[in-house]
């Protein structure tokens, strides 16, 4: 796997780690999940700026947001208690088709 790619798959992870801190972090009320939340968006932004070097950044914004709506959508639902209905489901999975069909596809990204 190009060395672009691991450095986004851990963009995506950073932020999903700092956007599920900052719902424990209780609206920054609470201090580790807090600087949690600081350090994760930190590591986020760094790798992702390192994806741009190599892939546009309209790409990589399209995968990082979206793999990352999809991951918190199911973090929300199996730690927070959090419900998705039907259209939710179908909306997430159309989000993956789409970075699907990015990633298979267009020619815009480096594979």
């Amino acid at each position: 796997m190009p060395l672009h790619y691991i450095f986004l798959i851990f963009a995506i992870i950073a932020e999903t780690i700092g956007t599920t801190s900052l719902q424990a972090s209780q609206q920054f009320t609470r201090f580790w999940p807090t600087v949690v939340v600081v350090i994760a968006y930190g590591v986020s932004f760094y790798l992702l700026a390192q994806t741009l070097r190599v892939m546009p950044v309209g790409m990589v914004y399209a995968i990082w947001s979206g793999l990352g709506i999809v991951m918190i959508a199911a973090i929300g639902y199996l730690v927070f208690g959090q419900k998705l209905d039907l259209p939710a489901v179908i909306g997430l999975a159309m989000i993956i088709g789409g970075i699907v069909v990015i990633h298979l596809f267009s020619h815009a990204t480096p594979h």
